[in-house]
C-alpha cells in the first residue's frame, strides 16, 4: 500500500481544520500541548506492560487499533504544528540525522566523540 505524501496529508489536515473553524485555535502552543497529550495517550497503552508484552501489542487486534489511532493522532498534531510554523518535517529530520551521524560516529570509523553526549539525543530519543 502506498501512503499519501506528507505534503498532501498536511493540506488535508489544514483543510479539515479550516472548514470546521478550528484554524484560529491551531497556534503553536496549543498544537504542542495537544501533541503532548496524544503522546501520553500512546504511552498509556504501554504503561504497565513488560518489555516483552510491549513487543507483542500489534498481535492483539483491539490493542493494535488503539496503537494505530494514537500514532495517527500524534502524527496529525505534529504535521499541523509543522504547518503553522513553516517547518518541513522531513528536512528537519534529515538534518537532525546528519548532525547525529557527526556527533555519534559508528564504531570503528576512527572518529571518537568525547563530548559525553547520551544516546537519548538521537532522533526519537530526546534533545
Amino acid at each position: 500500500m502506498v501512503s499519501e505524501d506528507v505534503n498532501a496529508l498536511r493540506r488535508r489536515l489544514a483543510a479539515f481544520a479550516q472548514v470546521r473553524g478550528w484554524a484560529p485555535y491551531h497556534t503553536p502552543k496549543n498544537l504542542a500541548a495537544a501533541l503532548s497529550v496524544e503522546v501520553s495517550e500512546l504511552l498509556e497503552i504501554f504503561q504497565w506492560l513488560t518489555a516483552e508484552e510491549s513487543e507483542r501489542v500489534m498481535a492483539d487486534a483491539t490493542v493494535a487499533h488503539r496503537v494505530e489511532d494514537e500514532v495517527a493522532d500524534v502524527l496529525a498534531y505534529l504535521l499541523q504544528f509543522c504547518e503553522v510554523l513553516g517547518i518541513d518535517p522531513l528536512a528537519a529530520l534529515a538534518a537532525k540525522i546528519d548532525r547525529n551521524e557527526e556527533r555519534f560516529p559508528a564504531p570503528g570509523d576512527g572518529a571518537g566523540d568525547e563530548s559525553g553526549d547520551e544516546p537519548g539525543d538521537l532522533p526519537g530519543g530526546g534533545e
